[in-house]
């Protein structure tokens, strides 16, 4: 029995910090992210996730964005600084995908197939984590080390008017990836026994 892709997602960890020394180049950074998205799965094919790759002023950018928004939701100053230090963190990494969904091409299936209309957002939703998946695990396997965030719906409107996102575009989550400069924590698992039925 092959295991290759069990080791593969193993490596596959939420890594918080992260560095600038990425030994890939942005455009072999964007062909994997590209190609990784591409390759995930969809209802129906109807492709409904949108990603923004975010570099350099724009990445930084983005979690200034976070930052100026989260200071208007947490009044207490020394709270703040932790949420600050927290964001840095992120802010400190190489860059950012951004993952959104296309809600038009959501309500136009939504149209032309009324009888699994109901199913759709859920389906939108089960792509974006296959989407989201395939990329964190195709950055581990070449030594990048990512996080998932969701500071949406929040930052919505500001990310949209600063990077010129389609109004259509509904942001779903925020990949900050870079160097690996320390591992993940350990991992506990839930028992077996709860998780799984098994019928032979």
């Amino acid at each position: 029995m092959e295991t290759k892709f069990v080791e593969l997602a193993k490596k596959r960890r939420s890594i918080y910090a992260l560095g600038r020394d990425v030994k890939l180049s942005q455009d072999d950074l964007v062909a994997l992210i590209k190609n990784s998205v591409k390759q995930g799965p969809s209802s129906f094919n109807n492709q409904t996730t949108r990603v923004a790759i975010l570099f350099g002023d724009s990445h930084e950018e983005l979690w200034d964005i976070v930052i100026n928004r989260l200071k208007q939701e947490v009044p207490d100053a020394d709270a703040f600084k932790r949420t600050e230090a927290k964001i840095n963190g992120f802010k400190a990494a190489y860059g950012t995908v951004l993952f959104f969904t296309e809600t038009k091409t959501v309500a136009k299936f939504e149209h032309d197939f009324p009888l699994y209309a109901a199913n759709f957002q859920d389906w939108s939703e089960q792509s974006q984590g296959n989407a989201q998946y395939a990329v964190w695990t195709a950055l581990a396997e070449n030594g990048v080390g990512a996080n998932l965030q969701h500071y949406n719906p929040l930052i919505d409107d500001d990310v949209r008017s600063t990077f010129d996102i389609p109004a259509s575009w509904r942001l779903r989550a925020e990949m900050d990836f870079g160097s690996i400069e320390a591992p993940a924590d350990d991992k506990d698992y839930m028992s077996d026994d709860e998780r799984f039925l098994i019928f032979k």
